[in-house]
């Protein structure tokens, strides 16, 4: 095994001598080869280390640039040990992976995030319910397993609401919302009513199984922010990132979010609890509902790289990639602070559609955009609202990036 120890930094905490560091040479073991498996694995591999992934997709896009790739599912024990045989350390780029996996993998390397964070983080209602029992700021909700209760629920929190299932699900997939009817939306109703119908699609929506029902909140924006934590107890934090979605997917991104300094300063603090009660090993996404009234809310925990932050590439003076390396393998972590404002958006395979087949988008024409770069994850399938790439801009504001970025997509 490559480890050895090394000296830590001063913010590191007490005994953290005795943690080992994983440097250069050593072999990262990722659980998922999809983008972020990808970006990560091309961050890991500047920086001199070997990267291993297992992903059930013999075409998944970090394929193209790692090692050795692992063909198999999330639930595939057997398989997951064999990656962290061959591994120094082992992370993930994707919630999904069966606790039986990693607790496979941990025979035979560290696995970070641990285990029991993932546990919370996997399933939606143990998630609400850890941040209620640590008192982090949420929006009501309510855990539901019939449609018995989904009826309930709906009715106990107003009728406006948003259905999510409890695992799985992502960029609008096993998600439901009723009480949003034209007829139903005028301001002059308070309590919108559902139909039977909605609440049906809603339980479908779930997948029938078990999930949470979100009332929904007066949104004024969306926010995220990313905290960096190394197993000897260093913590670095990200600025906060403003996020567009539409259709539920993320559209463009920007970093840092125009913010007034308290509420920036309270998702640093959110985060960074956050992070020290799960005794974070890596990197974790808080997206959290910024309300009308000017409350941050929590609304879900990503323990991975996260969208939101690809701006971080260009934005800020380490990556949220290179940050993820650095946190696993108990390096120093990086410097967070912005270089200069940068935004993405998101390219979706509707791109790639047409009503005759499938096309190449105006890739040149983007690309005459001055400060914009394009980022292709190498995904051979295009399909309506598969994320495919994204496009980047940097600016003076974080207003030019966006826009810069935005007429790059329209040239599309």
């Amino acid at each position: 095994m490559s480890v050895t120890l090394t000296p830590q930094p001063e913010a590191a905490q007490p005994g953290a001598a005795t943690i080992p560091t994983i440097l250069p040479g050593a072999t990262i073991g990722i659980f998922g080869g999809g983008q972020l498996g990808r970006l990560t694995a091309m961050a890991a591999r500047g920086m001199g280390y070997r990267i291993l992934v297992l992903d059930p997709d013999p075409a998944c896009p970090a394929r193209f640039i790692v090692d050795g790739c692992i063909e198999a599912g999330w639930d595939d024990s057997r398989e997951a040990a064999n990656l962290a045989r061959g591994c120094d350390v082992v992370t993930l780029e994707i919630e999904q992976i069966a606790l039986a996996s990693m607790d496979a993998a941990a025979h035979y390397a560290p696995v970070r995030p641990s285990r029991s964070m993932l546990a919370v983080i996997q399933d939606r209602i143990e998630q609400k319910d850890w941040l209620r029992r640590n008192h982090f700021p949420l929006g009501d909700y309510r855990a539901v397993r019939s449609l018995d209760e989904l009826r309930e629920a709906i009715a106990t929190l107003g009728g406006k609401c948003f259905c999510k299932s409890a695992t799985g699900g992502y960029d609008g997939r096993g998600q439901g919302k009723v009480g949003f009817a034209a007829e139903s939306t005028a301001a002059s109703e308070a309590r919108p009513t559902v139909s039977e119908e909605e609440i049906r699609g809603a339980w479908e929506a779930l997948g029938e199984g078990p999930g949470v029902v979100e009332k929904a909140v007066e949104l004024d924006r969306e926010i995220s922010i990313l905290v960096a934590r190394s197993p000897s107890g260093q913590v670095k934090v990200y600025p906060p990132a403003l996020n567009h979605h539409e259709n539920q997917i993320l559209a463009w991104s920007v970093i840092p979010a125009p913010l007034p300094d308290a509420m920036a300063a309270e998702a640093r603090q959110i985060a960074e609890a956050i992070a020290e009660a799960f005794q974070l090993e890596g990197i974790l996404a808080v997206e959290l509902f910024v309300t009308r009234d000017g409350r941050l809310l929590v609304n879900e925990l990503a323990p991975r790289p996260h969208n939101s932050y690809h701006a971080s590439e260009r934005a800020c003076v380490t990556s949220q990639f290179e940050q993820f390396v650095r946190a696993v393998c108990n390096l120093p972590l990086g410097e967070t602070d912005v270089v200069k404002p940068a935004a993405i958006a998101n390219l979706l395979g509707d791109l790639w559609l047409s009503p005759e087949g499938s096309r190449v988008p105006n890739f040149d024409r983007a690309l005459a955009v001055p400060g914009v770069r394009l980022h292709l994850y190498e995904k051979q399938r295009p399909r309506k609202g598969r994320k495919m790439g994204h496009l980047s801009a940097v600016a003076r504001t974080p207003e030019e990036a966006v826009e810069l970025v935005l007429r790059a997509k329209a040239l599309l």
